[in-house]
């Protein structure tokens, strides 16, 4: 399983690559769950990293085609490896699909190709699409995989909202569809053994990799820290045969 550190700016990329992340992603935390950074500071982060890590970002929770299309284009222009799309307070299936399709033309488009989609779910949003359904919209709409998350900062982390057994399941379906998946919401260096466990691909922190909250700047001694509990020992919450 891989670790990926969310980054505000090009010093928390900096510190996210010395400690270790796998993957940076760009994203700005005072600007909720997905917040997009500037195109400005996207390009300072992919400066720092250097193509030495994939570069990922948030581009916030879609609601007009146009739109997120627009932006998808743009992120994936700079160099961007996935884009990172939400579809909060949406309920229906055939807009979410519509949205997800306006930012893979985005994407494809800026890249020729090579960036991606990942359709962002939360496990807190009883509005939105659940995100066992989300699998099989995503796949219909040549997303690379799925992130669940929390869209509440303030709330109960991921692990508190839903079950072993529910998450479980929730990763088996996803990867069904061929995508892969990516969990985040307040995970903390005690919890990634068991995302790890539960066939995750991906585990993304922000607030467990800084000092001083969600708010404050990553630390690579924290990022270090990650992924030393990242590779310990087996979660005994995840039943084994």
């Amino acid at each position: 399983m891989q670790l990926l550190v969310s980054a505000a700016n090009s010093e928390d990329a900096s510190a996210a690559l010395a400690g270790g992340a796998d993957i940076v992603d760009a994203k700005n935390p005072r600007a909720g769950a997905l917040g997009a950074v500037s195109l400005d500071r996207l390009t300072e982060i992919h400066i720092a990293v250097g193509g030495v890590r994939p570069v990922t970002a948030a581009i916030g929770d879609a609601s007009d085609e146009g739109a997120i299309e627009r932006l998808s284009f743009e992120f994936a222009a700079v160099g961007t490896s996935l884009v990172k799309v939400g579809f909060n307070g949406i309920g229906s299936a055939a807009r979410v699909a519509s949205l997800l399709a306006a930012a893979r033309r985005g994407v494809e488009s800026g890249s020729r190709g090579r960036s991606g989609v990942v359709a962002v779910g939360y496990a807190d949003d009883d509005a939105s699409v659940a995100p066992a359904a989300l699998a099989a919209i995503a796949a219909r709409a040549g997303a690379r995989g799925i992130l669940i998350d929390t869209t509440n900062k303030r709330g109960p982390g991921l692990r508190a909202l839903v079950d072993a057994d529910t998450l479980a399941a929730w990763v088996a379906r996803v990867h069904d569809h061929g995508l892969f998946v990516a969990l985040a919401g307040k995970l903390t260096a005690s919890d990634l053994p068991f995302v790890r466990d539960l066939g995750a691909d991906v585990a993304g922190v922000r607030g467990a990799a800084c000092e001083g909250g969600r708010a404050g700047g990553v630390s690579a001694e924290r990022v270090r820290e990650l992924i030393s509990a990242l590779k310990g020992t087996p979660s005994e919450e995840v039943a084994r045969p």
